[in-house]
C-alpha cells in the first residue's frame, strides 16, 4: 500500500510543471530564474487554487535576479518544465514596473495587469488537444504588443488548469512572473487594468470544467486582451 502511495504522489508530481525559463529570438535561456522570478513551486511543481490568495500576482518565492530585454512586437517564449500537462488555457499579462522602482523587488498589486494573450479553447469543446492549443506544448508563446511603451515590465504567464474543476476552487493555476524590459514601443495606453488577486472569482464559468454533459461554450476569466 505505501508503495501504491508513493507512485501515486510521485505520478501527481510528474504531472504538474512549472514555468521557469524564457525564450528569447529563438534562444531558450541556459538556467532556470534567469529571469523569471522563482515560484513556491519550484521543487513541487504544484498549482495555485485560491484566486483570492497573492500568490495569484507571481506564486513567487523570492525576489527577481535578471531582467531579460525584448522588443515590442517580438514573441516571448515561456518553458514549461517539463510540458503543459493538463488541459485549458494559457493567458498572458503584463504590469508596468513604476519609474524608480527595483524590478527585482517591485510587489505589482493594485489595478496594474493588463492581459495580452489567451490561449484557449477551439470548438468543438473536449478535453484533447484538439480543443486545448497549448496543451501538452513544452513552450508556449505570446507576442508583445507593438504599441506598449518601452520600459520595465513583468510578465505573467498563467495555465490554467482544468482537469479537476468540476466544482469550485477545482481549477489550478500555474504561473510565475518574467521581468523584462521592453524596447522599441509605442505609445498605446494598455488597458483594461485587473488586480492579483480581484481578477477572478471562484465562480467564474472560466474556472470550472464539466465532462458531461461537455459544455457548448467556453471563455477564459479575466478581461480582453488588449491587441496593442
Amino acid at each position: 500500500m505505501q508503495l501504491i502511495t508513493l507512485l501515486a504522489l510521485a505520478g501527481a508530481v510528474q504531472a504538474h510543471y512549472r514555468f521557469s525559463k524564457l525564450v528569447i529570438n529563438g534562444e531558450q535561456e541556459a538556467a532556470e530564474w534567469t529571469s523569471i522570478r522563482m515560484t513556491k513551486n519550484y521543487q513541487s511543481n504544484s498549482g495555485v487554487t485560491d484566486v483570492n490568495s497573492p500568490d495569484m500576482r507571481c506564486f513567487q518565492a523570492r525576489a527577481g535576479t535578471g531582467t531579460a530585454t525584448v522588443a515590442a512586437g517580438d514573441v516571448l517564449g515561456f518553458v514549461a518544465n517539463a510540458a503543459v500537462t493538463h488541459f485549458g488555457p494559457v493567458q498572458f499579462y503584463m504590469a508596468k514596473v513604476p519609474e524608480g522602482a527595483d524590478i527585482n523587488t517591485w510587489d505589482p498589486a493594485g489595478n496594474v495587469w493588463f492581459k495580452i494573450g489567451s490561449i484557449t479553447a477551439v470548438p468543438p469543446l473536449g478535453s484533447s488537444e484538439a480543443t486545448w492549443p497549448a496543451y501538452n506544448k513544452k513552450v508556449v508563446n505570446v507576442t508583445i504588443p507593438k504599441a506598449v511603451p518601452s520600459g520595465k515590465y513583468l510578465v505573467r504567464v498563467e495555465s490554467i488548469a482544468l482537469h479537476q474543476a468540476q466544482s469550485v476552487g477545482g481549477a489550478q493555476m500555474y504561473l510565475s512572473c518574467a521581468q523584462v524590459e521592453v524596447t522599441g514601443g509605442g505609445n498605446g495606453t494598455p488597458g483594461p487594468l485587473v488586480a492579483f488577486p480581484g481578477a477572478y472569482k471562484p465562480t467564474d464559468p472560466g474556472l470550472q470544467w464539466s465532462y458531461y454533459p461537455i459544455p457548448t461554450s467556453y471563455t477564459a476569466p479575466g478581461p480582453a486582451v488588449w491587441e496593442g
